[in-house]
């Protein structure tokens, strides 16, 4: 049976997706999914970097929109959704192209990772809770060091939800997360896939960063986080977790000045687009398109996607 065709392009926060997708999906016909664990909320627009009805230019944009801010996204879930739409998007007769930062949620989907729950233990979890709240996120990861020090390097200490799951994980079934993961990752795709990342000069992508995050503060960043708040959105919801909400909800709560919340939230971000690249370099069968190599050249970038995509029959 002939695998059905999936294109991906992801790459670090700021290095120009969204354009790149627009055209991509312009010039074959695509409809585009959404790999991104903010933009799937509603409300959270300026924090989140959200594509604009006009920025979309007609083209079909699944998983974006589709959750209240109190809903819990997770990868599960991501897969749900994105299969879903998959399956809307070949009815069609459409390509899909999956565009966004998660590294991990574009894994999931293209290679049918299998995330099965094992029967979970209440008590455990929150003794981890618990512990996390006592000792704080570092103590916690400390702790999944010492058990899986390979899941302790690819989980960010910050994460508590996939540091508590990991550790769980083991708690249940003696076996190593990254083990696991490891065989997972080792499947071969169901789809017949090309898989982009679109990156560009270090300096250049932190300058674009910065830049993006004082036009969100111009644009009313402030305002929305507000909104969320008032509505009664929490820190401890996934939704508030994400980058330039936690930042500006400590300012809202006086923990901190504005002044402090921003530079935390552009450091943060510098960081999270150095994560992102590493986790990409560890990808297989990945086509690096560094922005520098065609002078920026826009039309130049699109011309060598739909080239490599040519080469492989997609």
């Amino acid at each position: 049976m002939q695998k059905k065709p999936l294109i991906i392009l992801t790459g670090p926060t700021a290095a120009g997706k969204t354009k790149a997708s627009i055209g991509l999906a312009k010039s074959l016909g695509g409809e585009i999914i959404s790999a991104d664990s903010m933009q799937v909320y509603r409300g959270m627009d300026i924090g989140s970097a959200k594509i604009s009805t006009s920025e979309m230019e007609g083209i079909p944009h699944h998983l974006i929109d589709v959750l209240e801010p109190e809903e819990e996204f997770n990868v599960v879930r991501f897969q749900q959704l994105a299969r879903a739409a998959l399956e809307e998007i070949y009815a069609h007769g459409h390509i899909p192209i999956v565009v966004g930062g998660t590294g991990f949620y574009i894994q999931a989907l293209l290679y049918d990772i299998d995330f099965t729950e094992h029967e979970s233990d209440p008590a455990y979890r929150k003794e981890l809770e618990d512990f996390a709240e006592e000792h704080g996120a570092e103590a916690l990861h400390a702790l999944l060091a010492e058990r899986d020090p390979k899941a302790a390097q690819e989980i960010h200490a910050n994460n508590i939800k996939r540091v508590i799951r990991a550790l769980e994980f083991y708690h249940q079934t003696g076996m190593l997360i990254s083990k696991h993961n490891e065989r997972e990752r080792a499947k071969t795709s169901p789809y017949q896939f090309i898989y982009f990342v679109l990156t560009d000069d270090r300096e250049l992508l932190y300058h674009r960063i910065e830049e993006r995050i004082d036009q969100m503060l111009a644009d009313g960043l402030i305002e929305e986080v507000q909104k969320l708040q008032e509505r009664g959105c929490t820190r401890d919801m996934v939704s508030m977790q994400g980058l330039g909400y936690k930042e500006i909800l400590a300012y809202l709560e006086g923990e901190c000045t504005l002044e402090e919340a921003v530079y935390t939230l552009k450091r943060d971000t510098r960081h999270f687009a150095k994560r992102q690249l590493t986790w990409f370099r560890r990808e297989r069968d990945v086509i690096w398109v560094d922005k520098q190599e065609f002078d920026h050249d826009e039309a130049a970038i699109l011309a060598f996607l739909l080239q490599k995509i040519r080469e492989k029959r997609i």
